[in-house]
């Protein structure tokens, strides 16, 4: 679907879209101190919010519900800043658009279920108000490009998306797991796409929130969005991930921002030599790739006649383990290793499935 998408936030040269504020609106004036804070920066474009809170299990604190809109119009009567708020439903988006919230987000619960994300969309039809949508939970780019084509659908342009990691089950230093490659797949699909990181649901931590933040900035992210609140450890909600404003007004000016380019004769010397080196290996690694599956493919032919299972368990955790102790010889994350590994395995067994199920009788 060919789109064409207008910025959420005109970009400030030298700088990223900032969006802060707290995870739950709690009290008036919990709102309005973070929100005088937070003016004060004089680089914060968006103030958030949350007003409705999805919660995994009831008996959580849900948000206060629509008396915290009448806070958020306080804080732009009072600061000038400009609102957020998350809307799961039509009732959700009725109030904001009530109470002047500017920008409109789905939260990644919303977005996973394109039911939720249609009652949006039907909501803010015809209504010029820009929409800012999470990654779903699970790391599915369909999923997350069909609630974007969902909004367009509806007449808004002002379309940008928040990057706040995938869920996962088992060890990592991440609340949610940022997958960068899945964000990045989609901005090279819609490059007109703004996208924001969500540092505080991917870190889930507050010593980690500057080094994941710069992670983005240097993938070239327009922002980011974090949650910003007086007292973090009273916060009712995500307290752990949360910081003051002084504490996120220094994570701001220790950002260090990139260029996309530069003019200067040896970088640019420099820096085609070394892609067109990478190109050279990229073409040897896709030769020995190819050669790799004719090989996979003669297995599966002696398999097929000797009617053996493709999947040989003990032979795959071989290939694996040995794999990641060379590979981290050579400097190659264990992490690395293992996706790349699992995917020519995968590749494998499907040339291997394609000889087992053709009909052809070798002699």
């Amino acid at each position: 679907m060919e789109m064409t998408i207008r910025p959420v936030i005109e970009k400030v040269p030298g700088r990223p879209v900032v969006i802060a504020g707290p995870c739950s609106a709690e009290g008036e004036e919990q709102v309005l101190s973070t929100a005088r804070e937070l003016a004060k920066l004089g680089t914060v474009d968006l103030f958030r919010s949350g007003i409705w809170k999805p919660r995994t299990r009831p008996g959580s604190f849900e948000g206060v519900g629509t008396v915290g809109l009448g806070w958020l119009k306080k804080v732009k009567e009072e600061t000038g800043l400009k609102t957020t708020t998350e809307v799961a439903n039509t009732q959700h988006v009725f109030e904001a658009l009530k109470h002047n919230v500017d920008v409109l987000w789905l939260g990644a619960r919303t977005t996973v279920n394109p039911f939720s994300v249609q009652e949006v969309a039907d909501a803010i039809k015809g209504v010029d108000i820009p929409v800012l949508v999470k990654n779903p939970i699970n790391p599915d780019l369909k999923l997350w490009i069909g609630a974007i084509e969902r909004i367009y659908k509806a007449g808004v342009t002002r379309i940008g998306v928040i990057h706040r990691g995938f869920s996962y089950h088992g060890d990592t230093k991440y609340r949610n797991v940022p997958r960068w490659q899945i964000p990045i797949e989609l901005k090279r699909q819609f490059p007109d796409l703004q996208i924001i990181v969500d540092n505080s649901h991917i870190c889930g931590r507050r010593d980690t929130l500057q080094d994941v933040a710069q992670k983005a900035l240097d993938l070239n992210y327009d922002g980011l969005m974090t949650e910003v609140h007086p007292t973090p450890d009273e916060a009712w909600s995500d307290a752990a991930q949360q910081i003051t404003p002084q504490t996120f007004g220094e994570l701001l000016e220790a950002l260090q921002i990139r260029s996309l380019t530069s003019d200067n004769p040896e970088y640019v010397d420099t820096i085609e030599h070394l892609r067109h080196e990478i190109d050279e290996i990229d073409e040897e690694l896709l030769n020995l790739l190819g050669r790799r599956m004719n090989l996979a493919d003669d297995i599966g032919r002696y398999k097929k006649r000797n009617n053996i299972a493709i999947l040989q368990t003990e032979r795959w955790g071989e290939i694996l383990d040995r794999a990641k102790v060379k590979g981290q010889l050579k400097g190659l994350s264990e992490d690395f290793v293992s996706v790349f590994l699992k995917a020519v395995h995968q590749e494998s067994i499907n040339h291997q499935e394609a000889i087992m199920q053709s009909r052809d009788v070798e002699a």
